[in-house]
């Protein structure tokens, strides 16, 4: 008697985020923002105080083009980084 053993493991992930898609890009969480080739760890979404989140590039983006009002693009709120996303 022969015995095979075979095993097909499948893996997914995905962003613990409420929202589906960054309110900048609109492009899914689970995926990457417009300037980045590949979702992951080097395109992480980040909150604000005010609980909104974005792609990390996005909000970075947005801040610098709007240095003189630092404000969440959602609430208009002063933005400020989030140190815990729960």
């Amino acid at each position: 008697i022969i015995q095979t053993s075979r095993w097909h493991t499948v893996s997914t992930w995905h962003w613990d985020v409420n929202e589906e898609c960054c309110g900048i890009c609109r492009m899914p969480f689970d995926g990457c923002c417009v300037d980045c080739k590949a979702p992951g760890d080097d395109c992480p979404p980040v909150w604000g105080t005010c609980n909104h989140a974005f792609h990390m590039h996005c909000i970075l983006k947005w801040l610098s083009s709007n240095s003189e009002q630092q404000q969440c693009p959602m609430c208009r709120a002063e933005w400020q980084f989030k140190t815990d996303n729960k």
